[in-house]
This record gives C-alpha cells, structure tokens and sequence, in this order.
C-alpha cells in the first residue's frame, strides 16, 4: 500500500518532525508574549485618589501606567467640585498595570429639589417628607396654635419658601409649628378691606392665625384673588371681643365693594347730614350797642 509506505517514509516523518517543532516554537513564543504583555505576576497597590481633583489623578494614574474611567457623581456639602468621593478598585488593591481605576465624584453644581408642602402635616410626617426630598430638618419654630405639632409655614434661610422652588439637595428647611393654645388673650382685630396677605401679616403681629380664606362667585381668576378684599370674618371684631393667642380667624374674600360699601354710606350719609345742620345762633347781650357795618 503507497500510502502506508509514504507515512513511515523518511521524507514525511521529517517534514512532520520540522511541522511540529515550528508549531512548538509558536505556541512557546506567543506564551512568552503574553505573559510579556499581560505582565504575569507583576502586580502594583492600586493609589488612594479620594480627594484628588481630575487633573491631580490623572497626572498620579499616568505615572502608575493605570487607566481612569469616571462612573457617577453625586454631591457632597463642604466637599471640593470634581473630587474623587469614592474608587474601584479600593486604594492598596494589588493589580497589574494598565488596569482601569473607576471613579464617583463629587459633582461640580449642586442636584436641585422642588421644596413640598408641608403645610398642615404632623412634624413627624413633615420631616420624613424632608429626607425623602434629600433636605433637612432645620429649626423648629414654635408658635400658638390651636393645633400642637402642626407645620404651620415652612422657612429658607430666615425667610418663608413657596412650595415648589428649586432648591439646593440637602438645604436645611425651618419649620413653624403649632404649640397649642395660650392662656393669654387678645382682642379681635377688624380684617374687614384688608387684602388676605395683609390680614395674615395683622394676625401673625397680634400672635393669631389666618384659618380658611373663602372666595365669592367674582372671584374667578388668580388675578382676581390678588384684588379681592375681607367683607367677613369669623369670629367677628367686637368691643371688648377676646380670642385665646393662637386662634385661627376665618375670612371671606370678594373684589364686589359693595358689601362693604353701605357701611361707607352710612357714615357718609351721617357727614353730609351733619353739614346740612344750620349753625347756631349767637344772642347778642341785653345792654350792649354794638353797630353793624
């Protein structure tokens, strides 16, 4: 059989043992390249870079022969814009060069929050609404109220913040809260023309609180309601008419004068009546001679 013979033949066992040795010297030079490459068995601690801004990382991670690659951001108060916050691998880990070191920052603009409302909730309630917001409980104000431990206004920096402003993530929100009901009194102020603010900033001054504001049927539109003024209130303004500190007075909005209007013509209608009275005759003294000119 010649193909049995051309397998044991001389010439095909040399060419096979050539064939071998070529691929044998292959397989042992790539191994030997890859380990070259890879850098097998020679491992370094990875740097610690918390801290470090970009460019103060990027100049220790060039030296190092690592790679960087910036994953998230979040924002930290009080910490350095652009700063490494956190790192994978974790500082001293040993790993080859060339390695990719992942970075968190510290963002370089705060996250921005819409304030909530926390009007008319519990304190307990309100602060869990805070931090679910990413803000936080600040001072607790504590005024009369009718109500104990009811969020009564909701302060920024000392001053009153509208529902629904942009805020900075992990600003301090104060809070006014009801202490209850004082042993005190004050008198009941007359809100009757005042626009709502006015009535509330007159409450607040007097230790009293603006309960409901109810609007009539000519209040249709928001513009309406910053020309509308006080025609009633509840409880009324009376001589001698005393509320405890911390009361809430309900009031009831129209932009229709005419409901206060009788009132003004009534007392009108009193000066003009006072005007028409014919003035008084002087009597001239029995005895004297005075001439008229």
């Amino acid at each position: 059989m010649p193909f049995l013979k051309f397998l044991i033949s001389k010439v095909f066992l040399k060419n096979l043992g050539i064939a071998i040795g070529v691929i044998a010297l292959l397989l042992i030079g790539t191994f030997i390249s890859l380990n070259i490459y890879t850098h097998h068995g020679v491992t370094q601690p990875v740097p610690d870079c918390t801290g470090l801004t970009q460019e103060q990382f990027e100049q220790l991670l060039e030296e190092k022969d690592f790679r960087f690659n910036i994953i998230d951001s979040v924002h930290i108060t009080g910490f350095t814009p652009g700063a490494v916050v956190e790192q994978l691998p974790k500082a001293g880990t040993e790993v080859k060069k060339n390695r990719t070191i992942h970075f968190t920052i510290n963002a370089y603009s705060a996250e921005k929050v819409q304030v909530p409302n926390l009007t008319s909730y519990s304190l307990r309630s309100a602060k869990a609404i805070l931090e679910s917001y990413g803000l936080k409980t600040g001072e607790l104000i504590y005024i009369p109220s009718e109500y104990t431990n009811e969020v009564l206004g909701q302060h920024y920096k000392g001053k009153p913040i509208e529902p629904g402003t942009s805020i900075e993530k992990g600003s301090v929100i104060d809070l006014l809260l009801g202490q209850g009901l004082s042993d005190k009194k004050t008198n009941i102020p007359d809100l009757t023309g005042l626009a709502a603010d006015e009535a509330r900033h007159l409450l607040v001054s007097v230790s009293l609180n603006l309960g409901s504001t109810i609007f009539d049927s000519t209040v249709v539109t928001p513009d309406d309601s910053l020309f509308a003024f006080i025609w009633k209130q509840k409880p009324i303004s009376e001589d001698g008419s005393r509320i405890p500190l911390g009361s809430s007075i309900d009031v009831w909005l129209s932009t229709d004068s005419s409901k206060i209007l009788p009132d003004t013509l009534s007392t009108d209608s009193l000066l003009i009546e006072s005007i028409k009275i014919d003035p008084p005759v002087i009597e001239k003294p029995a005895g004297d001679n005075i001439e008229e000119f």
